[in-house]
């Protein structure tokens, strides 16, 4: 067994994987930033657009169209090398961009929401798969942490540009200032991003696995999102189309796992289900998905009908769920890192994260407004522990070759749960939403010529005092109650992660692929151990 230092105690190959990191950080912005910045802009966008009976699909859509692409991005990258496939994710993601910019109609912004998610599904992934390929499992916490970090940041400055341009410029410079984003990210990742060349192997992509995962995901989605409803909104649960759905799906992921067992190159090998820690860290984090994204995409739309705030104002308010998740990922990293205990992290952070959603099932219209934030505080300390770490435990089960596609896998369930999540909320909360009002308002609607479709926080302002009233208790009814309902799942993530077996955080790069006694990444030595393991001296080598 090799005795070269740790790469963390290399100077030259610490440089080097900040340099990659820094990269990173550009592209992790890109992605946090699109997701953030709609929550503030949605009650305008779909108020000019005469969407609101379509508002869940502008999320949704993204969501799925994402999900779908994981498990793609991440074969990909273990197959072919990560670098070319990333560039590809940002260039997509900056198409979806220019779409959606120049929507006239809900339509084309759901078009151009679609194009989006099938280039953000790379970013995410890629960016955790690219770490693990420079960094040990050991030393990574903090690096995931810092991620964590820099999406909590960014999700305080996106709600406050969306704001920004809702109120003072237009909701479309949310879209469009992806552009230059997106070729700073693209530079950034020419420039900066060298890793080490992978193993050469013939490229064999599951095309009938992605088309039979696609077809099942997009029922999940398509069976969350209209069963249990009327026309034109839905189909009841017994209907033709409902059934149809359901049936389809279940063939859909029947096939799927057939082929999956003999295809020779599996977009999500069947045998990384074999480990016990990746079922359990999947499981859970399928879970925290339905909550996460299921109750704070909504969150902005209710904080602007409920007490008053505009776009701006309404981002400046999400600031302590997003700095209490900055702190406690870079902390909870750090913590990892240096004492190499992760197993406290989930059960803490899902524990933490159930009372904070019980605490917002308890929300009124009349609740203060610091109290609304503290309350939110609480839901971002619990997602700031657990989060992370979810991935570096799926990461240190695996060696780097299949480190791809066992974090793509990961994330793709927990992404179905967001899937779930915002396709349950969406559809429970646009539903009951529209009952209440159609249920409180008088005959005449709101008397102000205008139709609920339209309503926006600006028109709700100017709405007299009795109709106001009763818009404002439409929007907090029809959202806190669906809260509550999301406690028991996370309690279930919660005993979940209780049976992680903690396993040593690999303190080397893990290619349990290479056979070779030693080879060369930019002229430095990189020793591969008896047991695959790389130990790496100099800098990484670019061309992957």
């Amino acid at each position: 067994m090799s005795t070269t230092p740790e790469p963390a105690t290399d100077p030259h190959h610490t440089r080097n994987v900040l340099l990659v990191f820094a990269g990173l950080m550009v592209t992790m912005l890109l992605a946090s930033l699109d997701q953030t910045i709609f929550s503030t802009a949605l009650p305008t966008i779909v108020g000019d657009l005469d969407g609101v009976d379509e508002m869940s699909w502008v999320i949704t859509i993204y969501i799925l169209a994402s999900t779908i692409m994981l498990p793609v991005y991440g074969k990909l990258g273990d197959l072919i090398g990560r670098k070319g496939i990333f560039i590809a994710a940002i260039t997509v993601f900056i198409l979806g961009s220019i779409i959606g910019g120049w929507a006239q109609d809900m339509t084309w912004l759901i078009i151009g929401r679609g194009v989006q998610g099938l280039g953000g599904g790379g970013l995410m992934i890629l960016s955790q798969a690219i770490i693990a390929d420079v960094v040990p499992a050991r030393e990574r916490g903090r690096y995931m942490g810092i991620m964590g970090g820099v999406f909590a940041i960014s999700s305080v400055a996106g709600p406050l540009l969306g704001g920004w341009f809702t109120d003072d410029l237009s909701w479309r410079w949310g879209l469009w200032m992806n552009i230059p984003l997106g070729l700073l990210a693209i530079v950034a990742a020419a420039v900066f991003l060298h890793l080490p060349a992978g193993p050469k192997r013939k490229v064999r992509l599951d095309v009938l696995g992605i088309a039979l995962l696609a077809l099942a995901s997009t029922g999940i989605v398509l069976i969350s999102t209209w069963g249990g409803h009327d026309e034109p909104h839905g189909y009841p649960w017994g209907s033709p189309q409902i059934i149809g759905l359901i049936v389809g799906t279940v063939v859909a992921a029947v096939l799927f796992v057939i082929v999956e067992l003999r295809a020779a190159e599996p977009v999500m090998p069947l045998h990384l289900f074999r480990k016990l820690n990746f079922n359990l860290m999947t499981a859970a984090g399928l879970v925290i998905g339905v909550a996460m994204f299921g109750a704070l995409g909504y969150i902005p739309t209710y904080l602007q009908m409920v007490t008053g705030a505009d776009a701006t104002q309404s981002g400046l308010l999400m600031i302590p769920m997003m700095g209490t998740v900055l702190v406690a990922s870079i902390v909870s990293g750090a913590l990892v890192s240096r004492t190499g205990r992760y197993k406290w992290a989930p059960i803490a952070g899902t524990l933490v994260t159930a009372g904070g959603m019980l605490l917002l099932s308890t929300m009124t219209s009349t609740l203060p407004v610091w109290i609304m934030c503290v309350y939110l505080g609480v839901m971002g300390l619990g997602l700031g522990l657990c989060m992370q770490i979810f991935v570096l435990v799926v990461q240190n089960t695996f060696p780097n070759s299949e480190v791809g596609v066992a974090t793509s896998t990961n994330n793709y369930f927990r992404q179905i749960g967001a899937s779930l999540g915002s396709a349950i909320v969406g559809s429970l909360f646009t539903t009951r939403l529209v009952h209440l009002l159609t249920e409180r308002l008088p005959a005449g609607g709101t008397g102000a010529g205008q139709s609920t479709n339209s309503l926006t926080p600006e028109v709700v302002k100017d709405l007299p005092g009795p109709i106001r009233d009763i818009v404002v208790g439409a929007y907090n009814d029809a959202l806190t109650p669906i809260f509550l309902y999301i406690v028991p799942l996370v309690v279930i993530a919660t005993v979940l992660v209780c049976f992680v077996k903690e396993v040593p955080l690999k303190k080397t790069i893990d290619r349990g692929d290479i056979a070779a006694e030693s080879l060369e990444i930019d002229g430095s030595n990189a020793v591969a151990t008896t047991t695959g393991n790389i130990i790496i001296r100099g800098a990484p080598d670019a061309g992957r």
